[in-house]
C-alpha cells in the first residue's frame, strides 16, 4: 500500500554510525531509523544475542513462563524504578496498555466516563486510540470518528491542567512526552514535568510518561524523567529498546501497577524469547559501555558546534537539543533538505516541515560527532528558500 513516501535510496548494510547503498555509497546515519538503532549497525554483541536466541527458541506465547522476560522486567524496574512491566511489540501498543490502565484506573474509582490530558503538538502512535490521543490533525484526518476521552491542552502549559481540573471531574491521567520528539525536539520548561507531577498529586491523576523517543539514554539520562526529581506513574518505551528488533514496554509503579489483572490485557508476540534477549543485550552494551554520560556529552558537543556555525544564519530560527536529541529550526519548510542530506552522505529527517532532526547513535565517535556537525552546517549554508 502507498503509505509512505521513501526517498530514493536502499540501504544495504550498515556498521557502527554508517549506512551503505546499493550503489555503494556511503552515508553518516543522524537518524538511527526514527531513534532505534541507538548502538548503530549491526553491533556485534546485539548481532550475537540475536543469531543465539533465534537458534535457541523464538516463540512460545504468554500462556507460559518466559525466564528472558522476567530478567528484562527486573532490570527495567531497577533502572527506571519502578514495579512491573507489560512487553508489546511497538511504541504504539505500549501507550495503548498505558491508556486502558488509566481507564480502568479510572472505573475501579467509580468514574464511568473516564478521560485523560494529553497535549497539542503530541506523538503517540496510529492505533485509533493513540491517534486519538496525538496533538496532529494532519495524521488523524480522515479516520473519524476518533476515540473520544481525551482533553487536549497546550504542551508546557501548566494553567491549562488547572482550568481543565476545574471544569472536568473525569479526568483521571495526563500523557505526555518529556520532550515533543515528532513535531521537531520542543523541549518544554524545567519546570513543566514536575508541576505536572504535582498536579497528578493533588488530583489524585496518572503521570504517564511517553518515553518511546527519549528512552533508554538518549537523553543523557537512562529515561528523561531522570533529570527531575520524580517517577512517574507509568512509562512506556519501544524504539531503541530493541535497536532494532521491535519491542515495545509499558512500566507502571504503585496503585497502577497494581491495575490489570489476568485477562485485562494481552498480546501474542509481546515479550517473546528473541525481542527480550535483545533488549537484555542492548542494556548490557549501554551500561558496559558508559553510554548514558557519553550521549550527554556527545550532544553538548554537537549541540555546541552547530550553535557555533549557524546561530548567525539568517534562516536560523533556533537551535536545540537534549543529550542526542537536536533540531536546527529554520525560518521556512525545508523538506528538500532531507534529500540533499544524502547527495552530501548524511541521513537525517525533516520533522514538521521546518525543522532538521538528529538522533544520531550512541556510539559515536568524537570525530564522528564534529562530522555530523560539518555536513549540517554545510547543509544548513546552502538552504535557499523560494
Amino acid at each position: 500500500m502507498r503509505t509512505y513516501s521513501p526517498l530514493p535510496v536502499t540501504f544495504t548494510h550498515g556498521s557502527g554510525c554508517w549506512l551503505w547503498d546499493t550503489k555503494g555509497n556511503k552515508y553518516l546515519d543522524a537518524l538511527c531509523g526514527i531513534a532505534v538503532t541507538g548502538l548503530g549497525h549491526a553491533h556485534p554483541a546485539i548481532s550475537e544475542a540475536i543469531c543465539g536466541q533465534a537458534k535457541r527458541l523464538l516463540h512460545t506465547s504468554n500462556l507460559f513462563e518466559i525466564d528472558l522476560q522476567k530478567q528484562l522486567a527486573e532490570k527495567l524496574t531497577a533502572l527506571a524504578g519502578m514495579d512491573n512491566v507489560f512487553f508489546s511489540n511497538s511504541g504504539a501498543e505500549a501507550n495503548e496498555a498505558a491508556i486502558k490502565i488509566a481507564r480502568l484506573h479510572g472505573h475501579n474509582k467509580g468514574i464511568k466516563q473516564p478521560a485523560i490530558i494529553v497535549t497539542e503538538n503530541s506523538f503517540h502512535g496510529r492505533t485509533l486510540a493513540t491517534l486519538s490521543a496525538t496533538g496532529n490533525r494532519k495524521v488523524q484526518a480522515g479516520f473519524e470518528p476518533l476515540v473520544t476521552g481525551f482533553s487536549r491542552a497546550p504542551y508546557n502549559n501548566v494553567d491549562a491542567l488547572h482550568t481543565i481540573a476545574s471544569h472536568d471531574k473525569n479526568i483521571v491521567a495526563v500523557l505526555v512526552e518529556p520532550l515533543q520528539g515528532e513535531s521537531g525536539i520542543n523541549i518544554p520548561d524545567e519546570t513543566y514535568l514536575p508541576a505536572i507531577r504535582e498536579i497528578c498529586n493533588e488530583y489524585g491523576w496518572l503521570m504517564i510518561l511517553d518515553e518511546i523517543q527519549t528512552g533508554m539514554g538518549r537523553s543523557g539520562k537512562w529515561f528523561a524523567f531522570q533529570h527531575y526529581n520524580f517517577t512517574p506513574d507509568i512509562m512506556t518505551l519501544a524504539k531503541a529498546l530493541g535497536n532494532g528488533v521491535p519491542i515495545g514496554a509499558c512500566l507502571a509503579k504503585g496503585e497502577a501497577a497494581r491495575t490489570f489483572q489476568p485477562g485485562n490485557h494481552g498480546t501474542t508476540f509481546g515479550g517473546n524469547p528473541l525481542a527480550c534477549r535483545t533488549a537484555l543485550a542492548v542494556i548490557e552494551a549501554i551500561e558496559h559501555n558508559g553510554l548514558v554520560e557519553r550521549a550527554r556529552l556527545l550532544g553538548n558537543r554537537i549541540l555546541t558546534g552547530l550553535k557555533q556555525n549557524l546561530s548567525s544564519h539568517p534562516h536560523v530560527k533556533d537551535i536545540r537539543g537534549k543529550g542526542l536529541l537536536i533540531a536546527v529550526e529554520l525560518d521556512s519548510p525545508c523538506k528538500e533538505l532531507a534529500q540533499r542530506a544524502l547527495d552530501i552522505g548524511i541521513v537525517v529527517n525533516i520533522a514538521n516541515e521546518n525543522r532538521i532532526r538528529l538522533l544520531p547513535p550512541l556510539i559515536l565517535s568524537d570525530d564522528e560527532a564534529d562530522m555530523i556537525v560539518t555536513k549540517v552546517s554545510e547543509l544548513v549554508s546552502g538552504f535557499n528558500p523560494k
